[in-house]
């Protein structure tokens, strides 16, 4: 037979296009990996193992008719893709821990951390000119739908005591503080004080209807000093085992003067005023240096009066504007052990020895005609809610 023996760059040739179809066809099967036979060596050198898929070293790279890729098909580029990609990258658009520790607004100075609460801004600048570009300190509106006994911020059903679902509503909350979060009138909370006041109006005069409640948001650092001197008195008095509450705690009304509209038509805005009573409690809550502001003395020395009579305390709430509310608080006072006492002691600066408070009672051929509590440190008591009723 006399066969002509081709040239050999003509059976190179041959060669290549072979392999450039089994390569093409190869790129188009499944990527299911073949096992490789016991007699095949997977030791390539030189050029051939440049045609070896980088990650599975086994089978060849895809060749799409003008290009050989790194791969031999869509399986082993995931995983090469994957491979290169740092465990430690951050998500796309999920900025720095470091990032995460700057103010909200100014993006400069470090969030502010009141010892137990980190707040989204650095301070009450920032917070302010936020809360005035309508960001997250904006003062909360009611939920849309509010529930009986649903959070005050967002309206999901709250799980035991408390007026907030969630740590993430309590932080919102404390942001504007110090601040006022209106009480929706189908509330638990709104029937609970309403029906304190109606039922604690002594007075022969008509009582009066209770139209809003606000709960007062006082500072995370302001509640810790009271819960702390609240620790102390229980752990003295050892209320709790008892059958009372810790500290013995109570709620009791205190009237006092509102110079602004505070209240009025949803109006939950302090007033910068200093001499605003009202709103300087809401603020700092009481405080012992302004004692005999307002009546210039007192039967039972130099304290902070409370009462679980509201008419007796509605005495003492005035408008210096026109109004048709009128204003009243609802403390939460540690009373402790209370010292009973009937007869004036204007000379008192502290509970007699032993004692946490004194209570005046009402009794015959006393000087009182209605109860009052008087604690002697600013701790002992914070206000709690502020109810707005007809004037």
């Amino acid at each position: 037979m006399n066969a002509t023996i081709p040239p050999m760059h003509a059976a190179l040739s041959v060669l290549g296009t072979m392999a450039g179809q089994y390569i093409a066809s190869q790129g188009q099967t499944p990527q299911t990996k073949q096992p490789v036979p016991a007699n095949v060596s997977t030791q390539f050198t030189g050029t051939a193992t440049l045609a070896i898929c980088d990650i599975c070293k086994v089978r060849p790279k895809y060749f799409d008719g003008q290009k050989t890729h790194s791969y031999c098909g869509k399986t082993c580029a995931t995983a090469g893709q994957t491979k290169h990609v740092p465990k430690s990258k951050p998500k796309r658009n999920k900025p720095s821990k470091a990032t995460r520790r700057l103010c909200d607004h100014c993006h400069k100075q470090p969030k502010y951390n009141d010892g137990t609460t980190t707040h989204s801004y650095c301070g009450k600048t920032c917070a302010q000119k936020a809360k005035a570009a309508g960001a997250s300190a904006a003062q909360p509106t009611q939920p849309t739908n509010p529930t009986a006994n649903g959070c005050l911020l967002c309206g999901k059903a709250v799980k035991g005591k408390g007026h907030f679902c969630s740590q993430a509503c309590t932080s919102r909350a404390e942001m504007n503080a110090p601040g006022l979060i209106e009480v929706p009138q189908g509330h638990d909370t709104f029937k609970s004080v309403a029906d304190q006041f109606k039922a604690s109006w002594r007075h022969q005069t008509p009582c009066p209807t209770v139209r809003r409640v606000h709960k007062v948001i006082s500072s995370p650092a302001s509640i810790a000093k009271y819960e702390a001197y609240r620790a102390a008195v229980e752990s003295r008095g050892n209320f709790v085992a008892a059958g009372r509450s810790a500290g013995n705690e109570n709620r009791r009304w205190h009237g006092t003067t509102r110079e602004c509209n505070l209240g009025d038509n949803g109006n939950c805005t302090l007033c910068p005023s200093q001499t605003c009573s009202l709103c300087c409690i809401l603020k700092t809550s009481y405080n012992l240096n302004l004692f005999g502001k307002k009546t210039g003395w007192g039967r039972f020395g130099h304290g902070i009066y409370t009462s679980s009579t509201s008419s007796k305390s509605n005495d003492y709430s005035t408008n210096v504007n026109p109004s048709m509310l009128k204003a009243i608080l609802l403390n939460k006072v540690v009373v402790g052990k209370g010292h009973k006492m009937t007869q004036d002691n204007t000379s008192l600066t502290a509970p007699p020895t032993g004692y946490d408070s004194v209570l005046a009672e009402v009794a015959s051929g006393g000087s009182l005609n209605y109860d009052e509590l008087v604690c002697y440190t600013n701790d002992a008591i914070r206000p709690s809610y502020m109810v707005m009723y007809d004037a």
